[in-house]
């Protein structure tokens, strides 16, 4: 695939890199509360439902804020947006620190959440202007990873600072990784030709003669292609949510599993959902660059479903390992089916919508967070088991996979074949 004027082939995917690394230190920072909440919820006195509506906060907020926050993004451009949004962030997750009550947590979950809300928006901005069409399902995949890297590395790093120092450092430590990212992306995105190719609607087209009308947020919910990848982050989003959200209280709460040991487990499924993601991104890449237009890729979005929805048969497996490889299965089948309905929305959308849309599904996500945490979290203060959660979460990607594949959407525009 031939480099887009100005920008190198190898320039383009060093942006595309460090806006991964981006959604890393984002999903760090959102993460790290799930990763010890057993010492959180003991020490402010919070239940199982209450801890749900304490991830429904963030989630909530960011629900709100995504749409706009991309709408944002679109007017001032990535570089600026993930250096304003970075900053923020980081700051109110050292805050978490010194939380002294649950009041005062959800109030930081909240203004957590809206911080951080231009990451996606501005990470996928970067990838869809700065990469040719051929290679962008792959980087779309390489972009997902950062989320589910980030909880790989949230996990162990955040269990072992609670263990050896206390769970309020854990959330200092976290804050410290944004500021340590910020150099690389103003590097990396200094030059003029980085910097141009970003500026534009879409680095892969012709500047349009006359410009577009702005487009609200709401304006968005019409255009078919966001409506069917809604349709599908809903889907998807149930799964996954168990494996951001509920992981390490399910591995010591609902397995028994010392807390000091749960970070032998909790890095597997953040890996495989990694693996997911690049994986099913490469493969949709490599069937567009074969064909003269892009794809819809229908055949791999039914086997990530059908791959995500094998966390159904969790509470039929006895032994931990097994147990947690059968979640990273499905977590690997979820990560696949964000990078192809991102993929497939993005080559539909206008190009000057990107970020915008790009909200518009991370706020669907949110909303499954939003309404999914508390059913959840008051099932298991109920039922003191997290088998029906895990049936109840899993059983969703498959049909929404398969309504995903019957909804009509505009055709893909033509791509440039690799030579």
């Amino acid at each position: 695939m031939t480099a887009l004027p100005g920008l190198s082939r190898g320039r383009a995917w060093l942006v595309a890199v460090v806006a991964t690394l981006a959604m890393s230190v984002c999903y760090v920072d959102r993460q790290v509360v799930s990763a010890i909440a057993t010492s959180v919820r003991r020490a402010l006195g919070i239940d199982a439902e209450h801890f749900g509506y304490l991830a429904g906060a963030f989630s909530l907020s960011y629900l709100v804020v995504a749409p706009l926050a991309g709408a944002v993004v679109d007017r001032v451009g990535a570089r600026r947006g993930l250096v304003v949004a970075i900053l923020t962030w980081s700051a109110v997750s050292a805050a978490h620190a010194l939380v002294p009550s649950f009041a005062v947590l959800v109030l930081l979950r909240i203004v957590l959440g809206a911080a951080e809300a231009p990451s996606f928006p501005a990470a996928a901005q970067s990838v869809r202007r700065a990469l040719p069409p051929g290679d962008r399902s792959a980087a779309f995949g390489l972009l997902f990873t950062g989320s589910s890297l980030g909880a790989a590395v949230a996990a162990p790093l955040a269990i072992w600072l609670d263990v050896h120092f206390g769970w309020r450092t854990a959330f200092l430590v976290a804050s410290l990784l944004g500021l340590a990212w910020l150099p690389a992306w103003l590097l990396v995105t200094r030059s003029p030709s980085v910097r141009a190719v970003l500026r534009q609607p879409d680095a892969s087209l012709p500047a349009p003669a006359v410009a577009r009308p702005r487009v609200s947020p709401v304006a968005l919910f019409g255009d078919a292609a966001v409506l069917r990848a809604l349709l599908l982050v809903v889907g998807s989003a149930a799964g996954l949510m168990f494996m951001f959200v509920w992981m390490p209280q399910y591995l010591e709460l609902g397995r028994g599993i010392l807390k000091p040991d749960v970070a032998r487990y909790v890095w597997l499924p953040p890996v495989m959902a990694d693996l997911g993601m690049v994986g099913f991104g490469v493969l949709a890449s490599r069937f567009d660059r074969r064909s003269t237009t892009q794809r819809s890729h229908v055949g791999l979005v039914l086997i990530a479903a059908t791959m995500e929805s094998v966390m159904v048969l969790v509470p039929r497996v006895h032994e931990t390992w097994p147990a947690v490889f059968v979640l990273g299965v499905s977590a690997a089948g979820g990560g696949g089916l964000y990078t192809l309905l991102t993929a497939d929305m993005m080559a539909r959308v206008d190009p000057s919508r990107v970020s915008m849309a790009g909200g518009l599904t991370a706020a669907a996500q949110s909303l499954v967070y939003v309404v999914m945490n508390p059913i959840v979290g008051r099932w298991i203060d109920r039922s003191h088991s997290y088998d029906g959660p895990l049936v109840l979460l899993g059983a969703v990607a498959l049909p929404a996979a398969v309504l995903w594949c019957l909804v009509p959407a505009r055709a893909l525009r033509a791509v440039t074949p690799a030579r």
